[in-house]
């Protein structure tokens, strides 16, 4: 099968959002959509999925046009659509979940519950996949999670599969597996279109590549005669700074110090201190214990054993709004599920943080409130519509400034970020990079956790490198490369990486 969008122009009132796009993809290559947050590629793939009518153009299939007006459409054409967001219900097994809204039935109207797992395993033996289709989809980790929503789009017969941003939240291990099933899908001449703003991904699996920009097509091609660097321009518009963003600073007084801080086999006998102005990384392997450590630390996990200091002075955290009274602000890992409120609009999702804040007499104080958020939508540079349009109505590096931006206002003294750039564009990840370099400038102390040791050696002035609950080695921004964090993080000791940067010297 080849698809074919010609001349695609799509509004939303005074935005074009797409502006005269013409794309392609067929079965057997993978196409990489790339480009920054706000660029149209959701709004020009949801055109294609039946999600959205475009204002003007067409859609070929195999040169005879055809018209999508619901996402049912696009379906029954051999197009399928797997969202950033799964479709799947954590409560039912996977052959439950491969036939939802398809359901096969005895007489009588009761459930082949047989059939429906035999036609799931004839997939899974098709596509190479070890799974049982009785495993309830609450027990799959998310990279399974992707596979189950491949596997279920295969059954529907589809030909073309668009994968938004399939690998954000996953491991280096499950990006594996999710690759490994996507060159499968090739050899069964499905064709892909492989939305992502990991340009590594894209130079490493994806045959052809097309990049949006502010709503128009800037630059296409083959994979195989460009680079990182030449996408990451075509995305911006202009060159990426590559060179570490360190800057000589002298840190001032100490604002948190941990000693031996210990919860179950989740951290043990954690110490470390954090300097005003200081970015601190914290970085290791999945199962490290960061994100419960520092969870623990905002209040919203649990210590066993340990002390906790806030300007030399020992304090016990209680829950989280304690730690934002007591000046610690935590943007989250996963901003769809603790990051951001669905239901609230923009507005409401960036202020709710530091709606005590502008409590006056039991009156929140609002022009003072829009004031502060306006300041940070320019500061941050968000791509947005009305204050109050839905959270969801953003893209996804826009979502996250968002977040970024209600601890923003809150003005915390020491801020804690896990995976700050975590699903971002090559832009916003600059952007988000220069607030982090300010607030340090500012003298609040940032803590930065990341499992990209890229980003911990260009943005971080020290790191600890965690393994399996215990800090295995901390460098300074001299020492680090990608080489010894790995080393640290999979269980060598300090002193073994240290000797062997000496032996490298000589």
């Amino acid at each position: 099968m080849k698809i074919e969008m010609k001349n695609i122009y799509k509004s939303f009132g005074a935005i074009e959002a797409v502006r005269d796009v013409s794309f392609s993809v067929e079965g057997g290559e993978v196409c990489a959509l790339i480009g920054e947050n706000g660029a149209g590629k959701s709004t020009l793939m949801n055109i294609l999925g039946g999600v959205l009518p475009a204002d003007r153009g067409e859609i070929l299939i195999n040169g005879q046009q055809i018209n999508f007006y619901k996402p049912a459409d696009s379906l029954n054409a051999g197009i399928a659509f797997i969202h950033q967001e799964l479709n799947l219900i954590n409560d039912l097994p996977i052959y439950e979940n491969m036939f939802i809204g398809r359901e096969l039935k005895k007489k009588g109207r009761i459930l082949d519950l047989e059939k429906m797992i035999a036609r799931t395993q004839k997939v899974f033996d098709q596509m190479e996949i070890d799974l049982d289709p009785k495993t309830m989809v609450r027990d799959l980790d998310t990279s399974f999670k992707q596979i189950v929503e491949i596997s279920r789009a295969i059954m529907m017969d589809a030909s073309i599969i668009i994968m938004d941003e399939p690998t954000t939240s996953l491991t280096d291990q499950e990006i594996e597996r999710v690759f490994e099933m996507m060159e499968t899908l090739k050899k069964q001449n499905v064709g892909i279109v492989f939305i992502s703003h990991k340009l590594n991904e894209v130079i490493e699996f994806c045959d052809r590549y097309s990049v949006l920009r502010n709503g128009e097509l800037v630059a296409e091609g083959m994979v195989s005669e460009v680079n990182v660097d030449q996408l990451a321009r075509a995305m911006v518009g202009h060159e990426l700074r590559t060179k570490s963003l360190q800057r000589k600073t002298e840190s001032g007084r100490e604002v948190l110090r941990a000693e031996n801080l210990s919860y179950n086999n989740d951290f043990k006998n954690i110490s470390f201190s954090v300097h005003q102005g200081e970015i601190l990384g914290v970085t290791g392997l999945l199962g490290d214990g960061r994100q419960e450590l520092f969870q623990a630390i905002f209040g919203s996990g649990e210590i066993e054993a340990g002390e906790i200091y806030l300007n030399d002075q020992k304090v016990e955290i209680k829950n989280s709004t304690d730690a934002l009274q007591k000046g610690i602000g935590y943007l989250p890992r996963d901003r769809k599920e603790n990051g951001i409120i669905k239901d609230m609009d923009i507005f409401e999702n960036a202020s709710i943080v530091t709606w005590p804040l502008f409590d006056n007499f039991g009156i929140i104080d609002r022009e003072k409130q829009e004031q502060k958020f306006k300041a940070q939508v320019e500061r941050l540079r968000i791509k947005m519509g009305k204050k109050t349009d839905p959270i969801n109505s953003l893209s996804g590096g826009n979502q996250q400034k968002i977040v970024l931006t209600k601890w923003l206002i809150a003005n915390p003294e020491i801020f804690i970020l896990d995976n700050p750039t975590q699903g971002v564009d090559v832009g916003a990840k600059e952007d988000i990079y220069d607030i982090i370099l300010e607030l340090a400038a500012e003298g609040i102390a940032v803590v930065i956790l990341s499992s990209e040791a890229k980003e911990i050696i260009r943005i971080c002035d020290r790191a600890l490198v965690m393994y399996h609950g215990v800090i295995q080695g901390e460098l300074s921004q001299a020492e680090m490369s990608e080489h010894e964090i790995m080393r640290l993080a999979t269980g060598a000791s300090l002193n073994s990486v240290q000797e062997g940067a000496e032996d490298a010297k000589k």
